[in-house]
């Protein structure tokens, strides 16, 4: 049965969340909160917090400046998932990936279907490796933060959850650079 294996001890991670957005600031910033508040409340330690435009380029820059980053392990992003013009979060963390993790996107909209329905087709979320960094691209709305972190942060960025977890893989996403 899955679930937190207490006899492991509790190892807290570094996450840094970016919001992509052309009108979010930081009072504002309902999505970025969420997922700060409920990182810390888990545990974990925020790494950094930024804002950026939906543009391509900059969402790069700042997933490189994180990537290149020691102390950073683990990127969420809100926002920029969907279909429209400006929505370029997914191109973005696609040019960055050495790694997609495919299963990430179908766990998302299982969970998404059963609040939103068909509605979770308009979400282009996704998940990789870069480098070392676990990265995840998630809906701008809050309820969709909720949603992953409740559905799939928290137990997958949880050392302790069996049977597996992404914190006991982290030391080996670079060994083929060995």
């Amino acid at each position: 049965m899955p679930g937190i294996d207490d006899s492991r001890e509790f190892k807290p991670i570094r996450i840094a969340i970016l919001t992509v957005s052309d009108s979010r600031t930081e009072a504002d910033d309902k999505s970025g909160n969420v997922l700060v508040e409920r990182l810390q409340e888990n545990g974990h330690i925020l790494g950094d917090r930024k804002i950026v435009r939906d543009e391509k380029t900059a969402i790069v820059d700042v997933l490189n400046q994180w990537i290149d980053d020691p102390e950073i392990d683990a990127v969420i992003s809100t926002g920029g998932t969907g279909l429209t013009g400006r929505d370029v979060t997914p191109e973005a963390f696609h040019s960055v990936f050495e790694k997609e993790i495919d299963g990430f996107s179908s766990v998302f909209h299982a969970i998404s279907y059963e609040k939103i329905g068909t509605s979770t087709m308009q979400s282009r979320t996704c998940a990789g490796v870069a480098r070392g960094t676990l990265l995840f691209a998630v809906p701008g709305s809050p309820g969709a933060c909720k949603d992953a972190w409740d559905g799939i942060f928290r137990q997958q960025l949880d050392i302790r959850y069996r049977p597996c977890n992404f914190v006991e893989i982290m030391p080996r996403f670079e060994e083929h650079r060995r």
